[in-house]
């Protein structure tokens, strides 16, 4: 299974982006999907999650202002009035369990860069 990110891309201030990742080589549905990011000289976070039956979770530093939804093995994540704190590397990730065992697949990262 491999995830392809895309949508990222330099935005100004107050603006908005929309990330896609989307599965590739098998038809099966993760458990959850969720977005992760990496700013400059910081540690990977989980930024949103989505849970196949719809439950989502948020950073609070995004709250009121990123969205994710899902659909199957697509998951989006809706960037609204972003900020200069959001850039960073965002990888999507997929999570399935497998007899007992949990997986995780990852994007390759998409870079949003937010000026000021």
């Amino acid at each position: 299974v491999q995830l392809q990110a895309s949508g990222g891309g330099l935005v100004q201030a107050g603006g908005s982006l929309r990330l896609s990742c989307a599965a590739s080589g098998s038809t099966f549905s993760f458990n959850s999907m969720a977005w992760y990011r990496r700013a400059p000289g910081k540690e990977r976070e989980l930024v949103a999650g989505i849970s196949r039956s719809g439950n989502t979770k948020y950073v609070d530093s995004v709250k009121g202002r990123f969205t994710i939804s899902r659909d199957n093995a697509k998951v989006y994540l809706q960037m609204n009035s972003l900020k200069p704190e959001d850039t960073a590397v965002y990888y999507c990730n997929g999570h399935s369990t497998v007899v007992g065992v949990g997986i995780d697949y990852w994007g390759q990262g998409t870079l949003v860069t937010v000026s000021s």
